[in-house]
């Protein structure tokens, strides 16, 4: 978030790369190589799951397509959810990213209105963006206009007290462990009311 004559967060974060299209999976040859990860059998796999040996090798060769609650019994002995069963990877390796960021340690990004600190800014191609902010504003009208960008947005207050200013909505003060979250292509903007600035917690889901 920023003021309209300053970059965005979002135009930062996308400028790291642009995202893969998901592709068709095929159940069974998902259902292979998640068990050749494992370096399970087929005897192993199926024992693992509850079927009969035949009745996962089928699956895996694409010669039946299972029930629900086959699915599910997969999922289970696979030790993941539902959801992940039907999710392709996106490459050969396993996504096992991590970044922490230490308090005071993020990426400044200061505006007239806000000090944001962006956290976890050596991942590229995030599906959300996170990050601190303080609220300088004291009024509305040191803003030129609406904030407004694509995706959506969670707010959570740290500390200290803000009104909480929306385009279609009354306006709403809030406190510490107060939140929102909203459409953030709706107009928006944050002013502090509490003797120090007030700090927030923003979480931008990025779109594709």
């Amino acid at each position: 978030m920023s003021n309209l004559n300053e970059p965005t967060l979002i135009t930062i974060a996308r400028a790291n790369g642009v995202r893969e299209q998901v592709t068709n999976l095929n159940l069974g040859q998902r259902v292979r190589q998640l068990r050749k990860d494992r370096k399970w059998t087929l005897e192993q796999a199926a024992k693992q799951a509850g079927l009969a040996r035949s009745t996962l090798s089928k699956i895996e060769n694409g010669q039946m397509s299972p029930t629900f609650d086959a699915v599910k019994k997969l999922a289970d002995g696979l030790n993941i959810s539902v959801p992940q069963l039907f999710t392709a990877p996106k490459s050969d390796k396993m996504m096992a990213r991590l970044a922490l960021t230490k308090s005071g340690e993020g990426r400044e990004h200061i505006t007239s209105t806000y000090e944001h600190e962006m956290l976890a800014p050596e991942l590229k191609d995030k599906a959300m963006l996170p990050y601190r902010a303080r609220i300088r504003a004291r009024s509305f009208d040191e803003y030129s206009g609406w904030v407004r960008h694509d995706g959506e947005e969670f707010l959570y207050i740290l500390s200290g007290i803000i009104m909480f200013y929306t385009e279609f909505y009354e306006t709403v003060e809030m406190r510490r462990g107060d939140s929102a979250y909203y459409d953030a292509v709706m107009g928006h903007n944050l002013i502090s009311i509490s003797q120090d600035d007030a700090v927030v917690l923003w979480v931008t889901a990025l779109p594709d």
